[in-house]
């Protein structure tokens, strides 16, 4: 109610007609020819928080573009032949007609269709097009750690980060606010071009070194010293592994699935109808 008022207030100072008047429809505040526009149009246009003079400029500029576009309808069915606005009320229900029955699918798209993919299903698709899941970059599984070149047992940290035994792990791991960066999951593919945004030692020259399966690489510039341990490596072309793209197959899965309940929906709907008697075919 706080809201119509003040919108209201905005009124009286941007209009002078008597759009006060109020009809079977509500509150008129301008009007082109024979449509109307109602207090209820604009409800939602000024936030609360606006200031009189925003609210006053927004509302004004709202009804001007308003009355242009009923100017403008109004000027296309005066000059349009008849033929063609006949067919442009045929888009304009065939429009209407889409969004209700698109609505209407994706409602119960949303309620219907199982989203879980199990590891199975994702396997099977796999196995079936595997063709389908090459690789246009390289991905490497590696571990690293980013350190000061003069940080203490600097030795000993090289020696587990290479060696990486359960007792390494729990070691590097307790240190690990010493370094300066890290990451120990090696066990995720890694596109090797987010790699090199990573670490910035990494450059066109050395960046090979990254792809030799079970290499060490030891890089140095300003910031510190990289440990790498590489342990894994895919190139371009290569098969991607069913770990890296089981998200893109979910996606597909799911998809079919949508497309398939589609399918039966839409036969369904019309049997049922037949078989209610709300649809028949005229001979």
């Amino acid at each position: 109610m706080r809201k119509k008022i003040f919108i209201l207030l905005v009124l009286v100072s941007v209009c002078s007609c008597e759009f006060l008047k109020t009809s079977d429809e509500g509150s008129p505040i301008a009007r082109v020819n024979e449509n109307y526009l109602y207090l209820d149009d604009i409800e939602d246009l000024v936030s609360e928080d606006a200031s009189q003079e925003d609210s006053t400029l927004i509302v004004q500029n709202f009804i001007k573009r308003w009355a242009t576009q009923q100017l403008l309808v109004d000027g296309a069915k005066l000059n349009l032949g008849e033929d063609k606005q006949v067919a442009f009320d045929r888009l304009v229900q065939q429009y209407k007609n889409d969004l209700y029955s698109k609505a209407y699918i994706q409602a119960l798209v949303e309620r219907s269709v199982d989203r879980k993919v199990s590891f199975e299903e994702a396997e099977i698709y796999y196995n079936n097009n595997k063709e389908v899941f090459k690789l246009n970059e390289e991905l490497i599984k590696f571990r690293y750690i980013h350190v000061n070149e003069n940080i203490i047992d600097f030795d000993n940290i090289k020696k587990k980060l290479k060696r990486y035994n359960s007792e390494d792990r729990k070691a590097l791991d307790s240190i690990s606010i010493q370094f300066k960066s890290y990451s120990l999951n090696d066990s995720i593919w890694i596109k090797l071009s987010q790699v090199i945004k990573k670490i910035p030692a990494v450059n066109s020259e050395n960046r090979n070194q990254l792809l030799k399966k079970s290499n060490f690489v030891q890089l140095k510039d300003s910031l510190g010293v990289y440990l790498m341990q590489i342990n894994d490596v895919l190139v371009r072309n290569d098969t991607a592994p069913l770990e890296y793209v089981k998200p893109t197959i979910d996606q597909i899965v799911i998809n079919k699935r949508k497309l398939e309940f589609i399918r039966e929906l839409e036969k369904d709907i019309t049997k049922d109808a037949i078989k209610n008697k709300q649809f028949e075919i005229y001979n």
